[in-house]
Formats: structure tokens, C-alpha cells, sequence
């Protein structure tokens, strides 16, 4: 099927690197969410950020204007009444998400494929929500979105061949490579493998054998990683981290994946990361 419109719903970091995504291979979006000023402040991030490539010589000021003219804001499910796929970038927490794709289900036309962003969810459990369980797929953006060249791909249960193909199409027309699982697991591919790695590091961090810039010195220098496992925590976010590695825990019982208790008081203090300005590392 052609893909000529988009919607991506949540408009948090990953939601609207996606609507940038989309926005610079010139599929018209709408990014949506539940408050205006939720979706006000994610355009004026993307501003900023793609003023700054203006500044730097990586981006005229002409395809600036064209990307955010490719942008339409928007509050609520109205517009996904012209949506040829809709991208959900909603948290990690599966009753948020079989809302939003229950309403999806009603606004949006029969074409239109469903896509999660998730990391850790049932594909099959959100396609359940729904009436079209054979168009709905996981489309897992790795963070940034607009720089990290992986996508991976995941059907659930019922999720037809043709959906699938349409997803690893459109993957490819946003110049991203994708990955293909072979059926719904929780974390998939990458994030599977990656919690594990993620949660060592928390847990020799928390118990003091080293600090935080020598264990992410160890393996970025020792192993070869660009950025350090704790760094990355606080990129994706420690609460979404969180979240994943519990999903992990419940559904696959291995103790690989039990999160250390360090990173839920962290959470609760509100130490989430580069969003906060606090997490692992402190940022400005």
C-alpha cells in the first residue's frame, strides 16, 4: 500500500524525532497528543534543535520551512480520519496503550496500519484492542530516531505478511535498516539482548565497585560501545528503562532482567535522566 500520510501519537522525544522522521521524506504528519501544550512543546523543540543545523550549514533555511510545513499539531484521534499509518509513542504501560489504539480504531480509515514504538509490550495484546489485529506491527525506533539507522520490526499474532512488508517498506523509505523478528517476543532483538547489559551495569554501580564514568569508560573503551551503558540509560530515559526491564521480568521470569531497586528510588526522586537534568550524570 502507499504510504502518502502519517500520524504519530505522543509527542515526547522518540514521538517527535518520528514526526521529524517523517517530515524530512516528505510525508506530510500530524503529531498528537492529549494536552495542546504537550504538542506545542515538542515543536518547540524541534525548532530549536533543526535551527541549529541551519546554523551549522547542515540544513538550508528553505528545507527548514518545508520540514515544518509537513507538521500539522494536533490534540486527540480526529485527524487519524486521514491517516495512512498511525505511529504510537505513548509510555510504556499496556492500559495507556490499548486506549489509545482502541480509539485509533475508530477514527482512523480501514487502510491504515497501526505501528508501536514499544520495547517491551505485546503487539499481540495492543492488536486485541483493536478490529484490524492483521494491520497492527511493532516498529521499534532506536533513540535519537533521526540518527540511529535501526528499526526493528515485529508482527504480532495476527499481523498479516502484507502489513509486515508495508512496515519494512516504509522503514526503508525513511532511510532507516530494518530488522526483522520473527514473531512477538517481549523486547525483541536489540532491547532484549541490551536490558541485560544495562541492568549489569546498574547493579556493579550499586553495589560500589566502581563510578559511573569508569564503568561507562570500561566499556566504551574495553568493548568498543559508542556510549556508556549508564549513559544510555539516562538517553532512553531511567524510568523507561524501568519499565522495560519489569515487562521482562514478569513475562520471561529471568533474573537477568529483575531491576535493581536503585533504579525505581531514582524514579520516584525524579532522577530520570538527560530529560530531568538528573539521572546517572548530571546535565545542564
Amino acid at each position: 500500500m502507499g504510504i502518502d500520510k502519517a500520524m504519530v501519537v505522543g509527542a515526547g522525544t522518540m514521538g517527535a524525532g518520528i514526526a521529524q522522521l517523517f517530515a524530512q521524506n516528505e510525508i506530510p504528519v500530524v503529531l498528537t497528543d492529549l494536552k495542546e501544550e504537550m504538542v506545542a512543546k515538542a515543536i518547540s523543540g524541534l525548532e530549536t534543535r533543526v535551527a541549529r543545523r541551519v546554523e551549522q550549514g547542515k540544513m538550508s533555511a528553505e528545507a527548514k520551512d518545508a520540514v515544518f510545513s509537513r507538521i500539522t499539531p494536533a490534540t486527540g484521534y480526529a485527524k487519524a480520519a486521514d491517516a495512512d499509518v498511525v505511529v504510537e509513542a505513548v509510555f510504556e504501560d499496556m492500559d495507556i496503550k490499548k486506549e489509545v489504539f482502541g480509539a485509533l480504531d475508530e477514527a482512523a480509515p480501514e487502510r491504515a496500519i497501526f505501528a508501536s514504538n514499544t520495547t517491551s509490550l505485546s503487539i499481540t495484546e495492543m492488536a486485541a484492542a483493536t478490529s484490524r489485529p492483521e494491520k497492527v506491527v511493532g516498529v521499534h525506533f532506536f533513540n535519537p530516531p533521526l540518527v540511529m539507522k535501526l528499526v526493528e520490526i515485529m508482527p504480532g499474532l495476527g499481523t498479516s505478511k502484507e502489513t509486515v512488508e508495508a512496515a519494512r517498506s516504509l522503514a526503508e523509505r525513511l532511510g532507516k535498516t530494518p530488522v526483522m523478528a520473527n514473531f512477538d517476543s517481549p523486547a525483541g532483538i536489540g532491547s532484549r539482548v541490551l536490558a541485560g547489559m544495562l541492568n549489569e551495569a546498574v547493579e556493579v554501580y550499586a553495589g560500589g565497585l566502581a563510578s559511573a564514568e569508569d564503568i561507562d569508560k570500561a566499556m566504551k573503551m574495553g568493548a568498543g560501545l559508542p556510549m556508556g551503558p549508564l549513559e544510555l540509560i539516562d538517553l532512553i530515559g531511567v524510568d523507561i528503562h524501568l519499565a522495560k526491564t519489569e515487562t521482562l521480568y514478569r513475562e520471561l521470569g529471568d533474573t537477568r532482567y529483575r531491576p535493581n531497586f536503585l533504579l525505581r528510588k531514582m524514579v520516584k526522586a525524579g532522577h530520570l535522566g538527560r530529560k530531568s537534568g538528573r539521572g546517572f550524570f548530571t546535565y545542564e
